[in-house]
């Protein structure tokens, strides 16, 4: 009840008698609820103004209190009547709004030390048990003010792909031209991009494929055989094949065979 002593400080002036000490501990329970003061009295004054603490003259009649408050949402209005019978104070609240009413009957002598009115720090007992009695007869029965609205989260653009990087540079294109899939084997800046592809994904590779090497060829299926060489079905559909002889006539440009082989004058070889 850290509140609640800054609380003492403010009022201790007016507070002379054990249900002085009582009422400022049940205000500020109705405070810790999410209710402000308005004033003292049944009519409302002017330039009212909600606040944490009590309001001038609260102690004025020592026998029924009388104390109005507002929630912080301003959707509940409280009226307070504290009314001293014997040794015992009859709390009874009413909400404006609904007209709902409840009460609590509160023993001074058991949350009250009367010997140390002047002491915050010994003057409450059973702190616990108060809190539960005010929060059980009043707050539960009338309900508690609504939370402020907490801060919606920032929404996110519903365009916007999951895996953006702020810090990606994006690969630069020219307008209104799309980044070929597959560059033709015929660029000079296609050399060696096969072989960065490790899962095969393109065609070629380190090894030489005449058949894929993006020169015109003649229309061989190597799995259908090929006539004195490789009977039907020799060559699975679409594997790697290296011809080993020449493919037929009307094969375009030298025949790889044909070329000499590196160092072919070399004697020691």
């Amino acid at each position: 009840m850290a509140g609640l002593e800054l609380l003492y400080a403010s009022a201790s002036a007016a507070i002379s008698r054990p249900q002085d000490a009582l009422l400022c501990g049940v205000h500020w329970e109705l405070v810790r609820h999410g209710y402000r003061c308005l004033g003292a009295g049944d009519q409302p004054g002017p330039d009212e103004r909600k606040s944490e603490l009590l309001p001038a003259g609260w102690e004025a009649n020592k026998e029924v209190y009388t104390l109005r408050y507002r929630s912080v949402d301003d959707a509940r209005e409280l009226l307070l009547k504290a009314i001293m019978v014997e040794d015992s104070m009859i709390l009874n609240v009413m909400d404006r709004s609904s007209q709902k009413v409840a009460d609590v009957t509160l023993a001074v002598a058991d949350y009250i030390d009367p010997e140390h009115l002047d002491d915050f720090h010994k003057v409450y007992k059973n702190t616990e048990e108060l809190r539960t009695r005010v929060a059980s007869g009043i707050i539960a029965p009338l309900g508690a003010p609504a939370e402020k609205a907490k801060k919606e989260p920032e929404k996110k653009d519903p365009d916007s792909p999951r895996d953006y990087d702020p810090l990606r540079i994006p690969p630069h294109h020219p307008a209104g031209m799309r980044a070929p899939t597959r560059p033709s084997p015929l660029s000079p800046f296609a050399v060696g991009g096969e072989d960065l592809d490790p899962l095969g994904r393109r065609s070629g590779g380190m090894i030489v494929d005449p058949l894929r090497s993006g020169f015109p060829q003649p229309g061989i299926d190597p799995s259908s055989g090929i006539p004195g060489r490789l009977p039907p079905g020799a060559v699975p559909p679409g594997a790697r094949f290296d011809p080993f002889g020449p493919l037929g006539a009307g094969r375009s440009g030298p025949d790889p065979d044909h070329l000499p082989p590196p160092g072919y004058d070399d004697m020691f070889m």
